[in-house]
């Protein structure tokens, strides 16, 4: 399935190269022809009829890469035999297909030769994915680039790289083999460099990846049957180490295969051979001789690491190195991914917190305005009531004040009824000494028709009794009269101050309070209007007697 993936990505170069219109579809013509030449690079026995029969023109029109695939997973891959065939020769005739047609330098300059150009395109479709259009993530073309400066000796310029990733289209679609061929056309990545290192250092990066050579390099072997020493060009490989005479590769002197059954064991100086070590495998143990100890260290740990992929079952060390970037991409992503989701969430709460916040504000605004709103009906309702309070305690003070009226008015009053009570009884003293001197003068007026003469004496010293008794009752009538003001004086009072007191209580009835002394004042009131009503009854009593008295007098006066 490996092998099927990696020859599907050069056809697939070779079939886009074919779509001239780039409308998906490529003529029958063209796809017999690609199809015949798959058969010879694939090393597969032609089978003309089936390409006849599905390429006949019964049915005109193009083929687009869906009615491409059956035919090429049926008649050619499932035919497919590994080891049979060079995958070069089928990449480089793919290569030679999409180049004529895609690889353009810009300017006109070409910085890479056309094997160069070969290679890395081979280096791209092995790091590419299975997905088509076949791109490259930033990180693999970043670690290529590495790997060729490191094979160059030089150091990768992080700002060409960024500059290069960092363009939109890298950004949104990824990077097409043919802008990673253009960015190292334009000699950033090979600035001071000449050509043949460029070369050899892109030729060891393809041999490393594409030709799955985890090590190569000369070594010292001893030989099994001669026991001497010769130098040779070692090439290893997961399951096999190859050494050869020289490094051109062309003749091949043995091969190692390697399995868990094997070690590499370090050895010491024999011979006068340093930095020796031994390959051990069930049969034979071979010896050799690194320059140096680095190497030999880096030719121990290649060849473990031959033998743990052997074991492990996996044929190539950059296919697995790559499997393990890809899987560290995803978990990059995975963990970008959640961190993501937890920022978002984070932002989410931190929206909701803020939100709750402003809600919160908004019903602290609204709480502090419906407060500050009751507090002001509380202030306008507080005010109206301190004004009913202050026109209550007002109106107190006046009804203390016509209560204070009233009772210095009650007491004069009672003082007055007093007075004209013993001024009535002086007056019924004098009215009954009147009436006495009535008596006594009717028997003097009797005595007076017998003896004139001691009657006249007598009527003159009445007479003189008379006037002063009438100047005494015109006294007492003065007296009265002026205790009569005074009482009508005291009368007015009191009806004022009844006035005032029905005045004051109706206007605490309006006021919703019940007048404190409202009984009180109209009971007084009706005691002093009785009161006053029997003072005048017994005045006009007085008053008609004392008539009386005065008209009898005239009377007798006028008889005598």
């Amino acid at each position: 399935m490996e092998l099927r993936a990696e020859l599907l990505k050069s056809i697939w170069y070779a079939f886009t190269s074919l779509d001239v219109e780039k409308s998906g579809k490529v003529s029958k013509s063209q796809l017999k022809v690609l199809s015949h030449n798959l058969y010879t690079a694939l090393n597969i026995p032609h089978d003309p009829v089936a390409l006849e029969d599905h390429f006949s023109d019964d049915d005109d029109g193009p083929v687009s890469n869906q009615g491409y695939m059956p035919y090429l997973n049926k008649f050619i891959l499932d035919k497919v035999v590994e080891g049979t065939f060079a995958k070069e020769n089928v990449d480089e005739f793919c290569w030679t297909l999409c180049a004529k047609k895609n690889y353009r330098p810009k300017n006109g300059v070409d910085v890479l030769p056309d094997k160069d150009a070969f290679h890395l395109w081979c280096l791209f479709n092995f790091l590419s994915e299975d997905n088509y259009p076949l791109v490259l993530v930033p990180e693999e073309v970043e670690y290529l680039l590495k790997k060729i400066c490191i094979a160059m000796s030089v150091e990768l310029s992080c700002v060409d790289m960024e500059d290069f990733i960092s363009q939109e289209a890298v950004q949104q679609s990824g990077i097409t083999v043919w802008a990673f061929l253009d960015f190292v056309n334009t000699g950033r990545l090979t600035r001071g460099m000449v050509k043949d290192s460029v070369t050899m250092a892109i030729d060891e990066v393809y041999q490393e990846i594409v030709g799955n050579i985890i090590k190569q390099g000369y070594l010292w072997k001893k030989g099994h049957l001669r026991r001497n020493w010769n130098e040779r060009w070692f090439s290893l490989q997961p399951s096999t180490l190859h050494y050869y005479v020289s490094e051109d590769r062309k003749e091949c002197k043995g091969c190692i295969e390697l399995s868990h059954n094997c070690c590499v064991e370090v050895l010491p100086e024999k011979e006068g051979k340093r930095c020796m070590f031994c390959v051990k495998t069930l049969t034979k143990t071979y010896e050799m001789s690194a320059p140096d100890t680095k190497q030999r260290q880096e030719w121990t740990t290649a060849i473990q690491t031959a033998i743990r992929l052997c074991v492990e079952g996996k044929k190539s060390l950059h296919k697995d190195l790559k499997l393990r970037r890809r899987e560290q991409r995803e978990e990059r992503e995975r963990r970008h991914t959640a961190k993501e989701e937890e920022l978002q969430s984070l932002r989410l709460l931190q929206w909701e917190r803020e939100s709750k916040l402003a809600e919160l504000e908004l019903l602290q605004v609204c709480a502090r305005a419906s407060i500050q709103a009751e507090m002001a009906l509380k202030d306008v309702e507080t005010e109206r009531q301190r004004r009913r309070i202050r026109e209550l305690e007002v109106m107190q003070l006046h009804l203390e004040e016509a209560l204070h009226q009233e009772m210095r008015a009650r007491q004069d009053e009672e003082v007055y009824f007093l007075a004209q009570a013993r001024l009535l009884v002086e007056e019924e003293e004098k009215m009954k000494a009147l009436l006495a001197l009535q008596e006594e003068q009717e028997q003097y007026i009797l005595k007076t028709q017998r003896e004139k003469q001691e009657l006249r004496q007598e009527m003159v010293t009445k007479s003189q009794a008379l006037e002063e008794a009438q100047h005494q009752l015109e006294k007492v009538r003065a007296s009265r009269h002026r205790m009569d003001q005074d009482i009508a004086a005291a009368q007015r009072k009191l009806r004022h101050a009844s006035t005032s007191v029905k005045h004051w209580n109706i206007q605490g009835s309006q006021l919703c309070l019940c007048p404190p002394y409202e009984t009180r004042a109209y009971a007084c009131t009706i005691r002093g209007t009785k009161e006053r009503r029997r003072s005048e009854e017994r005045v006009n009593i007085s008053g008609r007697e004392e008539m009386c008295l005065y008209q009898a007098s005239n009377e007798d006066m006028d008889c005598a």
